[in-house]
């Protein structure tokens, strides 16, 4: 579905972001892009959607060339950015005025998600909270039902209800047909969402699984529960010591993405080989 090959990418020559990156991403998936701040998460995204254009290489959406951006790409996917700047618009006067850009939208659906997020339709976008905001083009973002959705940190500005309601709502939209990818420093309003991590660290991806991959190869637990010559990774924090070890034994836990995430950024690569 998503291919993107050998992507080089910088603001400048002497400042490359990306340099020969590769991805492959498929449909029926729900992405979580992680990196640290200035990694380049929001430009990839922003080259998926044929916002910026690489050096070299290029992004392909069901074999369209993202830097072309025909309308026939526009249509099949939807873009919402860490920062918004809203209409003065009502959303019924945004969807109307927006909707028939995309051939699937479902207006039934538009006005459901915003009745779950608890959002009126009939006060004008540029003065709901910023919190309100993003829940309207989320639900505007799913109602396209695009082939590809993107969303880069969705859950700022939300409150907890919200982001429980957020979680409920994307799992619920997801289909076999459509890609979603999430890019977040809240890695914990990823938990029970996502179902594939991919990391981005240092110029290049450096994790690309399914966290059924993960819980397969690496066994997240404490130290007494683990096999200390199979540790690779130790972690202190307010709760108390958690490890990442191989999972030689096949038991199962749950994956502690920022853990995975924090153990990978440090160096650790021994991680990451492990799950080769």
């Amino acid at each position: 579905m998503i291919e993107i090959t050998n992507l080089t990418f910088g603001y400048s020559k002497n400042s490359l972001l990306f340099k020969d990156l590769n991805l492959s991403l498929k449909a029926g998936h729900i992405y979580g892009l992680l990196g640290k701040n200035g990694a380049g998460k929001s430009t990839l995204l922003k080259n998926l959607a044929g916002l910026v254009y690489p050096l070299n290489g290029r992004c392909t959406l069901n074999s369209f060339n993202a830097a072309d951006r025909l309308p026939t790409f526009l249509q099949e996917l939807f873009f919402i950015p860490e920062e918004l700047f809203m209409p003065v618009l009502t959303a019924t006067q945004f969807m109307e005025s927006t909707a028939h850009f995309y051939p699937n939208f479902d207006t039934a659906q538009f006005k459901k998600i915003l009745v779950q997020f608890d959002v009126p339709d009939n006060k004008k976008l540029s003065k709901l909270s910023f919190g309100q905001q993003k829940k309207v083009m989320i639900g505007f973002g799913l109602a396209t039902n695009t082939p590809l959705l993107i969303m880069d940190e969705p859950t700022n500005g939300l409150d907890i209800p919200s982001k429980i309601q957020f979680r409920k709502i994307i799992a619920g939209s997801l289909t076999e047909e459509r890609c979603v990818i999430i890019s977040t420093h809240q890695v914990r309003d990823l938990d029970s969402l996502i179902d594939t991590l991919v990391i981005l660290h240092e110029k290049e991806i450096v994790l690309n699984s399914s966290l059924d991959q993960i819980a397969e190869r690496l066994l997240f637990t404490t130290p007494t529960q683990a096999n200390a010559a199979e540790v690779l990774y130790v972690e202190e924090n307010t709760i108390g010591v958690n490890t990442i070890s191989v999972n030689k034994e096949q038991k199962f836990s749950r994956v502690d993405m920022e853990m995975l995430f924090n153990s990978i950024i440090s160096g650790h690569q021994s991680i990451i080989d492990s799950l080769k």
